[in-house]
């Protein structure tokens, strides 16, 4: 798990001009700095996190703009808001079938695979249609376990 915590994935910006431009979104250099951020990291950070990562590139960047950049990514289906915290709303740009995991003692957040197919549970017979599912799980990773 310590390697996915520092890998980040290269996507140029020719492809998140096209992401953005897909969702009829145009590609301002605030919008393709947040959603390169979410894309090139896999630390499911918050809106602080992206804000102290981009900010010394872009010193006229404010966390409102940052907040706004966010909801409107959300809105437009290019990030996942996971409201995992009770204090902090985290972020994902990746939106490959995957879950997760959060450490109770340090707080990282771990992608895990997703083996279910990719098909949604089918709740028909209620009258309710899944469009997505969030599934969490809650323990200690392994540095945290080492400490205890």
């Amino acid at each position: 798990m310590q390697a996915q915590r520092q890998r980040k994935v290269e996507v140029t910006t020719a492809e998140l001009s096209r992401r953005l431009l897909g969702a009829s979104l145009r590609p301002s250099m605030q919008r393709l700095a947040v959603l390169g951020d979410l894309c090139h990291h896999y630390d499911h950070p918050t809106v602080d996190t992206i804000y102290s990562r981009l900010h010394p590139q872009m010193p006229t960047l404010s966390k409102t703009t940052v907040y706004n950049t966010l909801r409107i990514l959300c809105e437009a289906g290019l990030v996942r808001s996971l409201n995992i915290e009770y204090a902090n709303q985290r972020f994902d740009g990746h939106l490959e079938p995957h879950d997760h995991f959060i450490c109770t003692g340090c707080g990282q957040v771990y992608d895990l695979p997703h083996n279910r197919a990719g098909r949604l549970p089918d709740f028909g017979d209620m009258g309710l249609h899944v469009e997505r599912e969030e599934i969490s799980y809650y323990g200690l990773c392994r540095e945290c376990q080492e400490k205890r």
